[in-house]
């Protein structure tokens, strides 16, 4: 996983009034912490890091007072309504440290012929793996399944250095049998009936 590069500023202001100022200036306001320090309160680019956060499990690469530190999403506030970022919170890693996070699983194949359907348990894998090598996602087959086949978590391929941070015997997906809607009540009556006036 390539780092993504920012410039980031710390800040001394707190509370409302200062975060809808620092969001003015088309910024957002966030903290980092981690490996026992104090927290660090900062001001980082708004929208340079809304496009880093379009890669899940980012690694950012943050210039803070003339040093490089690296760091990964934890925790992103956005606006309801517009979406904006409002707030971000920063987990400090180190190169080679392993943290726990959670990716993203795709589904590759066709399932067996019939009216079946994929049912996600888990939408994302919580997963261990080194900091600076973060898996984006995993793919799994669900090449032939049917009704009542599942994917358990041992069953994903995951890539080297990345160990489940769940049971293994923990459903990720399963296939269920599509269900005919039944017609209800009173349907299908009277077609072609004009009401008069």
């Amino acid at each position: 996983m390539a780092e993504v590069k920012l410039a980031a500023e710390t800040r001394t202001e707190f509370g409302k009034g200062a975060a809808r100022r620092i969001r003015r200036e088309s910024k957002v306001p966030g903290v980092l912490y981690g490996h026992g320090g104090d927290p660090i309160h900062l001001t980082l680019p708004g929208h340079d890091l809304l496009l880093a956060l379009r890669t899940p499990n980012v690694l950012l690469a943050l210039e803070l007072d003339g040093k490089k530190r690296l760091a990964i999403p934890k925790a992103v506030q956005r606006d309801a309504i517009k979406g904006f970022l409002e707030h971000v919170d920063l987990l400090l890693v180190r190169s080679g440290e392993k943290v726990n996070v959670e990716i993203y699983v795709h589904t590759e194949g066709d399932l067996a012929p019939g009216a079946f359907l994929v049912e996600h348990v888990l939408n994302a894998l919580p997963v261990e793996a080194e900091a600076t090598h973060i898996p984006e996602s995993v793919t799994v087959s669900i090449e032939g399944l049917a009704a009542g086949d599942s994917i358990l978590a041992k069953d994903v391929p995951l890539p080297e250095g990345t160990t489940l941070a769940i049971d293994e015997d923990a459903v990720v997906l399963q296939v269920l049998a599509a269900q005919a809607e039944e017609p209800t009540e009173g349907e299908g009556e009277g077609e072609g009936e004009t009401a008069e006036a």
